[in-house]
């Protein structure tokens, strides 16, 4: 098994540790990936930048995307390790080395199940990492150094009883299915599954697209892609109370409710008995039947 050790700030490893959230946002102030390995359920190891010369902690890899600071905090909010936007924009900008005029795009490397270890448990970095490394380095289990490391870790989660069962066994879209996912993650995985335009209109605006629950979260619906739709934001909001739609064949229906209420809905009636122009390439993200099945007898407003 290969994993990613990489390397962090400790205000933001220490700010997370006090909250212990389900997810986080391990950013970087640069959009490009850490590593072109990494696929979902893959474990992403925290080392802290010098002189904390250890392994502190970790998470499980669910997906990178390059997006919009203040999306990334919409989105994560603290689980990014800041209080607040504007101290997000400032890391950004001390990374960078310059004032940055609007919202500055980051890499996000959205982690799932993370954990953090208290200083005693601090691992010391494996023999061969160099001073010079600054984003991180691969380790793998066919070897001794990555096995030693991925030994340590495994002890001293094996030794927490606040950690459930972990899915490192299987990777890919298997854990995606299986894990306990954030609303972060969901956020991120329908964004890119839907190729960031909106599944009604085809919007391409970013800001306007919201990830929406076929199911809400609330109704027990799963942060699953399947249970999501990439939606304008004002058909997120008609999604939710009803007014808005998706048959189980993936037609669009308006609610004639929106008329009769509101004397309007012309731009939304246009849309009645469309099909979906953008959906996931993956059959198993398409949206799920059964969710969309339970939206149109529990929520439409028929």
């Amino acid at each position: 098994m290969r994993f990613w050790l990489g390397v962090t700030d400790k205000n933001w490893f220490d700010f997370l540790a006090g909250r212990a959230p389900d997810e986080v946002n391990f950013w970087q102030p640069s959009g490009r990936p850490v590593a072109q390995f990494l696929e979902p359920g893959v474990p992403f190891l925290f080392k802290l930048h010098a002189p904390y010369n250890y392994v502190v902690g970790g998470g499980f890899f669910v997906r990178f995307s390059a997006l919009p600071a203040r999306l990334a905090w919409e989105a994560f909010g603290e689980k990014n390790g800041t209080l607040d936007y504007p101290t997000l924009k400032r890391r950004v900008e001390q990374y960078r080395g310059v004032v940055i005029r609007g919202d500055p795009d980051i890499g996000c490397n959205v982690l799932n199940a993370p954990f953090f270890f208290a200083e005693a448990d601090w691992i010391p970095v494996p023999e061969d990492w160099a001073p010079n490394i600054v984003r991180g380095k691969t380790y793998d289990t066919t070897e001794s150094v990555g096995l030693r490391l991925w030994n340590q870790v495994e002890g001293r989660l094996g030794a927490r009883a606040d950690f459930g069962t972990r899915e490192t066994a299987r990777y890919g879209a298997e854990y995606l299915a299986r894990a306990r996912l954030g609303q972060g993650a969901f956020r991120v995985l329908v964004t890119e599954a839907y190729e960031r335009r909106c599944a009604i209109t085809g919007e391409r605006t970013l800001p306007v697209l919201e990830a929406a629950h076929i199911k809400p979260y609330a109704e027990t619906g799963p942060h699953l892609i399947s249970n999501g739709l990439l939606l304008r934001s004002d058909l997120h909001t008609l999604l939710d109370r009803g007014y808005v739609t998706v048959t189980e064949d993936l037609n669009v229906e308006i609610s004639g409710r929106i008329k009769e209420e509101f004397e309007n809905g012309r731009e939304y009636y246009a849309y009645h008995g469309k099909p979906l122009v953008e959906l996931p390439g993956s059959a198993g993200e398409l949206p799920s039947k059964e969710y969309l099945r339970w939206h149109n007898e529990h929520v439409f407003l028929g």
